[in-house]
């Protein structure tokens, strides 16, 4: 075996057996050489040959050898050394002998020829020449040279030199060394800077190769320059000059001086070398041994240990000097003299030092080439890879001091002004309010975590758990579970930088006692969220916490200190985690199963210059200040690693005092530390080139401390923030690195944050560089997984939504989906790099292939219903008649009333859209035009000229469109094909794959995601090509249709399974070819050409029908139908049978001339056949204009659907009209005259307005004609005449009552309804209408070229409805049984001007009401109280309801002008006062309980003529009347109510001035002055009966103040909130907060109107005094309510004042929402036990005692007051759940009001009355209505018993009060609409005839009563009698 392979085998046999690849065999360099003095002297001594011994210089003897023959000697040598695997030898060329003066033109061609003969004999002999062009010193003549000229041109002599060798030598060398000891040959290049000579040295080496790689290279050419490396293993020149010639080496080339005693320092050199080096190959050109046995063994030994730490470094070696054993063995006796024998272990064990794992993760990259580094890896993630999501709670939630939460550090932070252009998160993204929003978005984007942290403050208010936030606890719990059921796992950080500002008070994470306030918090957090969280992170990048809040002080809390603070805080963290940590693990893990992590942020640090040991230091420094500072302790052995130790004992020695002190932890700590996490979260944006620090200070910054300066590579891409670059690799290595040093194969790496911004003022949809900076990023994960087997399990892409970034406001933007920030609706669009990202997450990476969606399973109920009934014709008009027999008689109640429930488990939920009208492309990829194309292409066809040419371009964003649906929920998406994309020229010759490639991909995508595909074949895209020969009037498009369809049976079906052949075909025969409105506007034949095209449409879709029927059904088991769209029509006057047979007319018109032949007969519904023929007759024609079909086309057309599919919009009111005979058209046939009710809400089409209970209507009508088919309503929705509003409140209303109204069809009529589409599920193209409806659930940008598509609100709200699967009863909406307190008060109302009358009888003085009502145009109808009920002298009457009535109150008011006429004591009304006294007496006779107002708003005219309430005096004349009353009945009256309803008082009185006294000149001023005013006048007269009449009379005295409650317009929306709360503080807390709080006004207007006053606030102000008065002056809290509103800001113009204004609030009222008399009541029982719960809250839970609530009716409906009974029930019940649920201490209830009466400014034309005051009976009536019946057993069961647990004798009708005296019972004089009935002989009403049924009955109980007491008493005294004769 030949020598140097033995020698090989010898050390490498340990490599082999510890795993080391590496084969020397192959590639491997054996150098020997160069040529000696006493190589050659031997040479030529063995041959014959003598040489002078003076030679001794290689120089000298090179020169001899060229002019001796000593050549021929030489071809021997280098043959054996060949033969012993020696591969190279070394050759030195000098610079002198080729070039003596130094140039070109001085070339030495003998010593050419010379070189070229030996380097030829080398080539002979199989060796590789290695060639060095200059060795040691400069030749002496190159000064000469340099010293006249510039000494920069040493390079360009060198390299002209080094130039003219590669063209002598370069076809014979490959490997080639420019410079070896060059030490030497920078000394001798000048007398100056030795550093600035390697610097020249380095530039011509630099020089050299370029030019040999440019011109000279071969394949295998390599050029590289010889360092040393000296015995004590110092590199020779250092790092640096290594560093800077990096990229001009091919390998490493080292003259090594091995020191056997030092082997320790070359470990560490190596060590030092590697990140320089960046894996570069090593040739060990030289080997010297020093201080080493020189036996071979040990010379091998040590060869072994050189290699050893090579390759512990991670560097590959490729060759070595073996010039060593060929000195110790003669040539010709190697294999004798060594030893063959393989080395022990323990010498490689003690020969490989290991590198640290920051220096091996260096070296294993320090090799890679930019190529290499950057190439893409193609390749997907393990499965089961954990794609995600995040925020942060105080970047997105807002809701700062909502629901109790407490205030943290960045709102403290944020309100002081330090952050960028002052912004605050106050409201951030509002995700507070929009759980259902985000989640929303993370259904479309499928990721499988989801990363966001819980606002500690919004928990425990003040940190600690004595401030548990219920709120708080429940949108956390909201949030969770609305995660996992959306299939998103929570990932929760407990601590995301929002430390409660209460603990910072007390210092803060600078403070150790936090720790136990962490703990528990995070126990909480555990116990309450754990059972469905499963992955926790303690905090969120704690080095940030303590750098940027406690070093820099850039966060909050703003503290600079990054010496002491920094370090202290770093160490309670610390331990803080570790207890949270052991406090789960102990607790809860056993039962819970999480994981527990926590989340370190770190760069990639890389040395900035390769070869610098200190730059390779100060980098892992860096990294070990950065992350080792929290990751050593918690991975590695519970301490700070010695690295930062040292760094910082370090310069504290240096510096005095000491610049840092970090921590120490105990033993105990260590252990207690150590080990504390499941998972390693890293986040990771951005690398730093790091350098050693230059200049040491004794500053105390981050820096100084580490020793180390980060900098940037200018070339790398910089983001909008300005600390993160794009660096992706970085990302790899740090991974690497993590594993390497933290995690091994025992941690998984969860990467949970990364991501970069782009600026506020960047497009925000197109985020091109962020999908890069993705892509590249998620790339490197990639690699460290497949590449480098990190065990990375998880990639968390930051963020879910733009955010408030800290001290950057919003100027910067993280998110996948923008956020408008400038919108109060915060609404989010999703960007480019989310639905890249959602990409990434479906393909699990970059796959190389991506394969086909994994497509789901198509829905059992779509597939082959049972074949519809042959049913006969329809009757003129139609049996379905009975629909408007059943509803139209419905009152508003019966018809509106909302219903609750839910649809069949397989309803279909969807959307629908059409080809033209979202795909754009018209012109792309071959599709052919179509004739809506054409038609748009001429101006002046479509408003605004817009066209469909791109629309919501939904041809290349179908990935978009897949991402809403997702989120959206549908299990449905009906589409329709565009014709001419498939078939550009109509015919299927001319296929377009393009077209059917897309539709292919949508198919598979709606699968992949469980969505049915619904496919329209046509909807109304005609090829232009097919209208060229006619279109629709050819009958030839019976045939291409079927082709077509055909063709999509064949392509599709295997995936649809749901078909329409036709949408609308009613739109194309009317619109198209009647009207002349929609393309191809044919105008010439309006009364034949509709009826031809319907039958040849008819008659297409039968093809079409059939086609499937026969070649497909069998195997593909779908459905074929068509949409019909139909209007539900009401006929104007029911009891008019012409117009009833009109609406039929008109319905079979317009659906049945379509669904009549198809669901019935395969003919035409008899009324159009009839109709135009009859027209046709009278216009003299010869036969009927409407076509008629054969008897084998009946046949062929009839049952050509399998289900019913409806389009519903709107309704009309019809009535009959005899239209004009000429010229003939399809619309006069019908004979019709529409109109719409203008109550019906608009839309942004003309006449179509939402008309929700025609749905219902319609959809029993189709169940009525054609036998209750499967119904399927494919498109229903309403436009919007907006561009940008998202909030659109009035399209959830069309749906919420819309859905409504088919539940009831459904669940209640028992119509066979199968699924719901909502039109439309984005804005689109609106036809003729262009982009100005909006119909979209998705609002497009379409000003926008990238098409944004953003959710409206309506699309949150109807992805709710499609989870619920309809509507559902709220819990908080259901009934519930039970009584009322002990002792509650059940009272009914009136006011003395409204019922009164007597307005100038016995001594009474005029009134504002008397004046205000006498003033013309005031008062509806001319109408006035001067009689109202006449109470005055009806008490008797009214005593007898009152009792009737089985009130324990009555609440009345006294009239102040009747008992003072001039309103002062000066003179007072006996006459008045007796009337009063008389009437408690009654009521008290009668067990009544009087509550008596003191003033209902009939203020003395008199004292209105001085001002009234805005004059202060009449605080004073309110006392004194006050105290008249208290004195002459307060010995009776227990419950006194001094103002009834200030507000209207004083904003109505005096603000609108629709109330008396009529006064609007000062709607600023007045109010607050009037308010001012009626609160100290309240105060006073409650002072008063307090101190001098309660000690005796003991009642109770407050005053009743009114207010509607309010909810937000848009409840997922602040500024909706805020408005909300503020409408309420205006109304209520105007008056409320004075007298229940603290004796002022509430802040929220106190601060309103001082903003928008100019200079003083409008509001005047109470002095500390009256404050101290008023405060406190209540007894209970009266309350009058009675609707509910919607609330939304509104902002008024400056110049504006008044207390709307003020207010900035506008309201609107929900649709669904029952109406009543009053157009601002609606019935919304829901608002009032809300408003009592707030209320309670509010003002400290007074008892609370209502004192009016009730509902009006206008219409004159008789007795029989359903929606009274159904007010009443809802009302009450509301309040029993106030009491029961919510602790309120309500302890009374007033209705509104005893009869109907004057209400004021409306007259008598609102009743409010449970009896019926007959205006018309000069009697004046009082009649019980049903309510009256209802309440009285309220009142008697105290409340709701239980019906499961009666019978319940409270709901038997009583024997008492079931008849009323004659004067109070006469009927209505005229009351001609009520129903009457005999009974008895008499004409009665119905309710009457009930009543008289019920007294008949209840004197017949009293008969039989009496008969069994009579019994009873007869057989006690026969028995008497006969004991008596007994005794």
């Amino acid at each position: 075996m030949a020598l140097i392979r033995k020698l090989s085998l010898i050390f490498l046999l340990p490599f082999i057996c510890t795993g080391v690849e590496w084969d020397p065999t192959e590639n491997f360099i054996f150098i020997a050489g160069p040529l000696t003095n006493a190589l050659v002297s031997n040479l030529n001594t063995q041959r014959g040959n003598v040489r002078d011994s003076s030679l001794n210089s290689v120089m000298a003897q090179l020169d001899y050898f060229c002019h001796q023959p000593s050549l021929p000697s030489l071809l021997p040598y280098f043959a054996e050394l060949r033969g012993n695997d020696v591969t190279h030898f070394k050759v030195f060329l000098p610079w002198t002998q080729i070039f003596p003066e130094m140039n070109a033109q001085s070339a030495n061609e003998t010593n050419i020829v010379c070189y070229r003969r030996l380097l030829g004999m080398l080539q002979a002999a199989d060796l590789k020449p290695v060639l060095i062009l200059h060795q040691k010193h400069l030749p002496n003549s190159l000064s000469a040279q340099l010293s006249l000229r510039q000494p920069a041109t040493f390079v360009d002599l060198f390299a002209e030199y080094a130039e003219f060798a590669f063209g002598l030598f370069g076809d014979l060398v490959d490997t080639w060394l420019t410079f070896s000891n060059l030490p030497e040959a920078a000394e001798s290049l000048t007398q100056g800077d030795p550093h600035a000579s390697l610097q020249v040295l380095a530039s011509a080496h630099e020089k050299v190769y370029t030019i040999y790689h440019e011109k000279y290279a071969s394949e295998d050419g390599k050029m590289s320059i010889s360092l040393d490396v000296h015995d004590d293993a110092v590199l020779v020149p250092s790092g640096p000059f290594l560093a800077s010639i990096l990229d001009s080496l091919d390998f490493l080339s080292l003259n090594l001086h091995y020191n056997c005693k030092k082997e320790a320092s070359f470990e560490q050199m190596l060590n030092d070398l590697q990140p320089v080096t960046n894996g570069l190959d090593i040739l060990l050109f030289c080997l010297n041994f020093h201080e080493c046995s020189s036996t071979q063994e040990n010379l091998l030994t040590n060869v072994a240990s050189i290699f050893g730490a090579i390759y512990e470094g991670q560097a590959q070696a490729i060759g070595y000097d073996v010039n060593f054993v060929l000195d110790s063995s003669p040539i010709g006796s190697y294999t004798e003299n060594l030893a063959i024998h393989p080395m022990p272990d323990v010498v490689m064990t003690s020969a490989i030092s290991p590198f640290s794992s920051y220096q091996t993760t260096w070296e294993a990259f320090a090799n890679q080439s930019e190529s290499e580094r950057d190439a893409f890896l193609l390749g997907v993630f393990p499965s089961g890879f954990l794609w995600g999501t995040s925020t942060g709670s105080f970047r997105t939630e807002g809701a700062w001091a909502e629901d109790g939460k407490g205030e943290s550090i960045w709102d403290r932070y944020g309100h002081q002004g330090h952050v960028y252009r002052k912004q605050t998160a106050d409201v951030a993204c509002d995700s507070y309010h929009k759980i259902e929003y985000d989640v929303y978005l993370l259904r479309g984007l499928r990721p499988k975590i989801y990363k966001f942290s819980i606002s500690w403050p919004r928990i425990f208010a003040d940190g600690t758990k004595n401030s548990l936030n219920p709120q708080g606890v429940s949108y956390y719990n909201k949030l969770i579970d609305s995660l996992l059921e959306s299939n998103v796992e929570p990932m929760v950080t407990l601590f995301h930088w929002d430390l409660p500002q209460t603990l910072q008070d007390l210092g803060g994470w600078q403070n150790e006692s936090i720790i136990s306030a962490f703990v528990d918090y995070a126990s909480f957090c555990f116990g309450t969220f754990g059972d469905r969280v499963k992955f926790w992170i303690t905090f969120h990048e704690p080095w940030v916490i303590s750098y940027a809040g406690y070093g820099t002080g850039q966060h909050p809390p703003g503290i600079v200190d990054p010496g002491m603070a920094s370090y202290q805080v770093a160490h309670v963290i610390l331990k803080a985690h570790a207890q949270a940590w052991h406090i789960y693990d102990i607790q809860y893990r056993p039962t819970q199963h999480g994981k527990v992590g926590i989340l370190l942020n770190s760069d990639w640090a890389e040395p900035k210059t390769a070869g610098n040991v200190e730059d390779m230091k100060a980098a892992e420094r860096y990294l070990h200040f950065m992350l080792g500072w929290f990751a050593h302790p918690i991975f590695v052995n519970g301490d700070y690693p010695d690295i930062l130790k040292s760094q910082i004992e370090h310069m504290n020695q240096q510096c005095s005092p000491q610049i840092a002190k970090l921590p120490v932890f105990t033993e105990e700590e260590k252990k207690w530390v150590n080990g504390t996490a499941d998972f390693f979260g890293l986040s990771h944006y951005t690398s730093r080139l790091i350098t050693a620090s230059a200049n040491h200070t004794c500053i105390p910054s981050y820096e100084n401390i580490g020793g180390f300066s980060p900098q940037v590579d200018p070339t790398w891409p910089q983001t909008a923030a300005s600390w993160i670059y794009v660096v992706p690799w970085g990302l790899r290595r740090l991974l690497l690195f993590v594993s390497k040093e933290y995690t091994g194969a025992r941690i998984p790496i969860y990467i949970a944050e990364n991501g970069a911004p782009v600026d506020d003022g960047s497009d925000f949809i197109n985020d091109t560089m962020r999908i890069n900076y993705y892509r590249l990023y998620i790339n490197e994960a990639l690699k460290a997984v497949k590449l480098d087997a990190v065990d990375v399990q998880s990639y968390i892409a930051r963020s879910l939504i733009d955010g408030f970034e800290g001290a950057a406001g919003y100027s910067q933007r993280f998110g996948l989906h923008y956020v408008n920030f400038e919108d109060a609706n915060r609404q989010r669009s999703p960007k480019e790099s989310a639905y890249f990202f959602s990409t990434v997450i479906e393909n699990n990476g970059f796959p190389a292939m991506v394969t086909n969606k994994n497509l789901q399973p198509l829905k059992e109920d779509v597939s082959m219903p049972a074949r519809l009934p042959s049913l006969s014709a329809s009757e003129v008009p139609s049996k379905a008649k009975v629909v408007w027999e059943k509803f139209s008689k419905q009152s508003d109640l019966e018809r509106d009333m909302y219903f609750y429930g839910t649809f069949p488990e397989d309803f279909l939920w969807g959307v629908s859209t059409s080809a033209y009208q979202i795909e754009g492309g018209w012109n792309a990829d071959g599709k052919g035009p179509s004739i809506w194309d054409t038609f748009t292409h001429v101006p002046g066809n479509i408003k605004n000229n817009d066209t469909g040419d791109i629309a919501c371009d939904s041809y290349n964003k179908a990935d978009e469109d897949l991402y809403l649906l997702r989120a959206l929920r549908v299990n449905s998406y009906r589409f329709s094909l565009s014709w001419p994309r498939i078939f550009p020229d109509g015919r299927n010759h001319s296929i377009n794959t393009h077209g059917v490639d897309y539709y292919n991909q949508l198919i598979d995508g709606l699968l992949a995601q469980n969505i049915t595909p619904m496919v329209t074949l046509y909807h109304w895209d005609l090829p232009q090509a097919l209208q060229d020969i006619g279109g629709w009037l050819n009958p030839e498009l019976v045939e291409l249709f079927d082709s077509y369809a055909d063709f999509c049976f064949q392509t599709f079906g295997d995936r649809v399974k749901f078909w329409v052949t036709f949408n609308e075909p009613i739109a194309i025969s009317s619109l198209s070819y009647d009207l002349a409105l929609f393309p191809p506007n044919f105008k010439d034949d309006p009364g034949y050409a509709p009826y031809k095209v319907t039958h040849i449409i008819l008659k297409a879709h039968a093809r079409a029908y059939h086609t499937y029927d026969q070649k497909y059904r069998a195997k593909q088991k779908g459905v074929v139908s068509l949409s019909l769209n139909v209007d539900w029509v009401e006929p104007k006057t029911l009891t008019d049978p012409r117009n009833v047979e009109a609406a039929d007319r008109y319905l079979q018109f317009m659906g049945g001339w379509f669904a009549h032949p198809v669901f019935k007969n395969g003919d035409y519904p008899d009324a159009m056949k009839w109709k135009v023929g009859n027209r046709s007759e009278l216009q003299k024609l010869p036969s009927s204009r409407l076509p008629v079909f054969t008897e084998e086309e009946r046949e062929y057309i009839r049952g050509t659907a399998d289900v019913f599919c409806l389009n519903y919009y709107t309704t009309k009111i019809i009535k009959h009209r005899t239209t004009k005979l000429r010229p003939y058209s399809y619309e006069d046939d019908q004979e019709r005259l529409l109109e719409t009710d203008p109550s019906w809400p608009i839309s942004a089409i003309d006449n179509m307005r939402a008309v929700p209970w025609g749905l219902r209507r319609l959809l029993n009508w189709i169940k009525e004609e054609y036998g209750n088919p499967p119904i399927y309503i494919t498109e229903n929705g309403v436009g919007l005449k907006t561009k940008s509003e998202v909030d659109d409140t009035s399209k959830i209303f069309f749906y919420k009552t819309h859905i409504d109204e088919i539940l009831k069809a459904y669940k209640l009529d028992e119509v066979n309804l199968k699924g719901y589409f909502a039109w439309s599920f984005l804005d689109t193209f609106e036809w003729l209408n262009g982009y100005e409806p909006r119909f979209g659930l998705h609002q497009v940008d379409f000003e926008n070229p990238s098409r944004p598509r953003t959710p409206r609100s309506s699309a949150i709200y109807y992805t709710e409805v499609i989870r619920q699967n309809g509507i559902p009863l709220p819990k908080d909406d259901e009934f519930i049984y039970g009584e009322f307190p002990n002792n509650f008060y059940w009272s009914v109302a009136t006011a003395s001007y409204q019922t009164e009358g007597a307005w100038r009888e016995d001594g009474k003085g005029l009134s504002i009401w008397d004046q205000f009502a006498h003033t013309p145009l005031r008062i509806n109808n001319d109408e006035n109280g001067d009689i109202a009920c006449d109470s005055y002298h009806k008490m008797e009457a009214d005593l007898a309801i009152l009792k009737d009535s089985k009130v324990t109150h009555y609440r009345f008011s006294i009239s102040w002008p009747r008992i003072l006429p001039d309103g002062t004591i000066n003179h007072i009304n006996e006459a008045g006062l007796n009337h009063y006294e008389k009437f408690v007496d009654s009521l008290l006779a009668a067990n009544i309980q009087p509550q008596v107002t003191i003033y209902h708003w009939d203020l003395p005219q008199a004292l209105q003529d001085v001002g009234g309430w805005e004059n202060e005096t009449i605080v004073q004349r309110f006392k004194d009347y006050a105290e008249l009353l208290f004195q002459r009945l307060g010995e009776k009256v227990k419950f006194w109510i001094t103002v009834n309803e200030p507000y209207a008082i004083a904003n109505v009185g005096y603000g609108y001035g629709v109330s008396a006294p009529g006064i609007s000149a000062r709607p600023g001023r007045a109010p607050y002055i009037v308010g001012h005013n009626l609160i100290k006048a309240h105060a006073e007269v409650w002072h008063l009966y307090n101190e001098t009449y309660r000690p005796k009379q003991r009642g109770l005295i407050s005053l009743s103040i009114s207010s509607d409650w309010a909810e937000p317009k848009n409840p997922y929306k602040q500024e909706d909130i805020d408005a909300a709360r503020r409408y309420v503080q205006f109304y209520i807390g105007w008056f409320a907060h004075p007298i229940f709080k603290n004796g002022d006004y509430n802040e929220v207007m106190k601060r309103r109107i001082q903003e928008r006053s100019q200079g003083q606030s409008r509001l005047p102000e109470f002095t500390e005094s009256e404050k101290q008065r008023i405060k406190g002056t209540y007894d209970f809290f009266g309350l009058n309510h009675y609707t509910t509103i919607l609330a939304y800001n509104l902002n008024y113009p400056a110049f504006i004042a008044s207390y709307d204004a003020d207010r900035g609030v506008a309201s609107i009222t929900d649709h669904s929402w029952l109406g009543s008399g009053s157009f601002w009541l609606k019935v919304t029982p829901f608002g009032f036990r809300k408003l009592l719960k707030w209320i309670k809250e509010e003002y400290n839970n007074p008892a609370i005692y209502v004192t009016e609530n009730g509902i009006s009716e206008r219409v004159d409906e008789g007795f029989n007051d359903t929606w009274r009974i159904h007010y009443l029930k809802s009302y009450i019940n509301e309040a029993l759940k106030a009491i029961v649920h919510d602790g309120v201490d309500l302890r009374g209830y007033t209705v509104w009001s005893l009869m109907d009466n004057f209400e004021w400014a409306v007259g008598f034309a609102e009743r409010f009355g449970l009896y019926y005051t007959n205006y018309t009976d000069p009697n004046l009536s009082r009649i019980p209505k049903e309510s009256s019946k209802y309440y009285s057993s309220i009142i008697r069961c105290n409340g709701f018993p239980d019906p499961a647990t009666g019978p319940h004798l409270c709901l038997e009708p009583q024997l008492e009060g079931t008849s009323l005296p004659p004067s109070i019972t006469t009927q209505p004089t005229d009351n001609s609409t009520i129903e009457k009935v005999q009974f008895l002989g008499l004409d009665l009403t119905s309710s009457r005839a009930e009543a008289a049924l019920y007294a008949l009955f209840a004197l017949l109980l009293v008969a039989l009563l009496g008969l069994a007491i009579f019994s009873y008493v007869y057989r006690k005294s026969t028995k008497k009698i006969h004991r008596k004769s007994k005794m």
